[in-house]
């Protein structure tokens, strides 16, 4: 089958998300300048950039993780491993301001190094980021999509040890990354294989 977007797809539920898919999970958090608290995941994240390091994540809306960015400028993004998979599908709940994800979810905030924000002290890893844009992509029409995009340069990387293999590798199966697919599904990493990219030269 073949469709153009602006003339609908026909199907039960919108393929998009399933066909760019697996997605990783940015499980966001942030502080504003009262100190306030939010937790919420996006799976429109992902990182660009390795040298410096960047990444960033895509909110539909100006939600608070977005404000809070704009307030004062930082995140944390931290790693869903496959225990923590309800526990963040729990922050994604759409609490009233004030409300802190972490104590509804049932997770510790633990103290950021070298960012205000706290970070999820049961992720496997967690990555301290400042901001350094938010944009506001625009469509074909030049008109705004209506999404928000927080680019943050990685200042401090956390790595629970217990994912380290012997060689000093980070295990993400051990870690059970779970990433977004379409529709209501998610996956897990249960094996993984290496290849090398291929060099002209040989």
């Amino acid at each position: 089958m073949f469709y153009e977007p602006s003339n609908g797809h026909g199907l039960p539920h919108d393929p998009f998300k399933a066909i760019v898919s697996p997605r990783p999970i940015g499980w966001i958090s942030t502080m504003n300048g009262r100190g306030e608290v939010n937790l919420a995941p996006y799976s429109f994240f992902n990182a660009i950039c390795n040298n410096p390091l960047l990444v960033l994540f895509s909110s539909d809306g100006e939600k608070d993780s977005v404000s809070f960015a704009r307030e004062r400028p930082e995140f944390v993004a931290n790693l869903v491993g496959r225990e923590l998979a309800e526990k963040m599908n729990r922050s994604s709940v759409n609490a009233p301001r004030g409300v802190s994800e972490f104590g509804y979810s049932g997770l510790t905030p633990a103290p950021s190094r070298l960012v205000a924000p706290p970070r999820v002290a049961e992720a496997p890893a967690a990555l301290e980021c400042r901001v350094t844009e938010i944009l506001e992509p625009k469509g074909l029409d030049g008109g705004h999509a209506g999404v928000f995009v927080v680019v943050g340069e990685v200042v401090g990387v956390h790595i629970d040890e217990a994912f380290l293999t012997p060689e000093g590798l980070f295990d993400a199966v051990k870690a059970g990354n779970v990433s977004r697919l379409g529709y209501m599904d998610y996956s897990t990493i249960d094996a993984t294989f290496a290849m090398r990219r291929p060099r002209w030269e040989d």
